[in-house]
């Protein structure tokens, strides 16, 4: 597969498979969420959507994106009143990272 199923698979231990067309699909941790990686687009540079990623401890996550070669472009904060982080993965693509506000 590709460094992108390795930093993801780390990162959020999404599952990874090959599609009928040849390409890697991922599944999330509960199986909920599933998409595709595409070689053949360069990362998103400028405006466009931002994916949200959510997860269960935005601290936790902002480590390990670092820890696998991820950068943090917008840390905890940016966002007032809820818990999010920004990165951009060892490709350049731009990822968000969301938590749900406790009690």
């Amino acid at each position: 597969m590709s460094g992108s199923t390795a930093f993801y698979g780390e990162v959020f231990g999404w599952n990874f498979r090959e599609r009928g067309d040849g390409a890697v699909a991922f599944d999330d941790s509960t199986g909920e969420v599933s998409g595709a990686f595409r070689a053949d687009r360069p990362a998103q540079q400028g405006p466009g959507i931002l994916v949200y990623v959510n997860v269960t401890d935005v601290a936790a996550s902002i480590r390990q994106v670092e820890a696998s070669g991820g950068v943090i472009v917008a840390p905890i904060g940016g966002d007032p009143g809820e818990i999010t982080a920004r990165f951009r993965d060892p490709y350049g693509n731009m990822v968000a990272l969301y938590q749900e506000p406790g009690p």
